[in-house]
């Protein structure tokens, strides 16, 4: 179900989804603060998405959030807007404010997957500092894939500006913002690495079952 706020909740777990990617029960998974991580073309939104329908927590992406602020025409839609107008990335204070507003909604009380954010060890440090000690993090997936892999599924799509040249500059500076991410919750020992390599059904099985641990 899609809500105001950009996002798509999940109040009622997919318990099917869940049997059939592990044969274990959902109450194991549920209520858990999640964050995941992934190159470009990794198939990460597709298996934020399925993992939130499976176990009923809120799917929270920055992306639809920034779309959603804006089409919506708040202060911080607003301020986004015109940052992204002018070709420029919208700084983190507003990213951060965004975040915030969308972690204290109720549906998020109980569970959440962040995806788009952070992406940065500065944001990261951010995302405690709106956390609080009292819910964080629990375990961040880094899903996996060869840059080979994800090059040929993002260059399968047959966009026009998907260029062999552009999908490889978008993947170096992912894995440069990223390394420090994963060695700041690597260090945390929340950092758990799953390979994002074969079919949706396969590699949602190994995302449910190293939360499932």
């Amino acid at each position: 179900m899609q809500t105001a706020r950009g996002v798509t909740r999940h109040p009622t777990p997919d318990h099917g989804i869940t049997d059939r990617a592990s044969g274990i029960g959902h109450r194991a998974l549920m209520g858990r603060r999640l964050l995941m991580l992934g190159p470009p073309g990794a198939g990460k939104g597709t298996q934020a998405e399925m993992l939130c329908r499976a176990i009923g927590i809120p799917h929270v992406s920055t992306g639809m959030m920034l779309r959603d602020h804006v089409e919506r025409g708040t202060d911080l839609g607003a301020r986004a807007k015109e940052i992204m107008d002018a070709g420029d990335l919208v700084p983190d204070d507003i990213v951060i404010a965004m975040v915030e507003e969308r972690l204290s909604a109720e549906d998020a009380v109980c569970g959440f997957l962040l995806d788009g954010f952070p992406r940065t060890r500065a944001q990261a440090e951010a995302l405690d500092h709106v956390l609080g000690s009292d819910r964080p993090l629990e375990v961040v997936i880094n899903l996996m894939a060869p840059e080979e892999e994800v090059l040929q599924r993002i260059l399968a799509r047959g966009r026009s500006d998907d260029t062999e040249e552009a999908v490889r500059t978008r993947i170096a500076v992912y894995g440069e913002q990223t390394a420090p991410l994963i060695e700041f919750y690597e260090a945390r020992g929340l950092l758990t690495q799953v390979d994002g390599v074969g079919g949706i059904d396969a590699v949602l099985a190994r995302v449910v079952a190293v939360l499932a641990a």
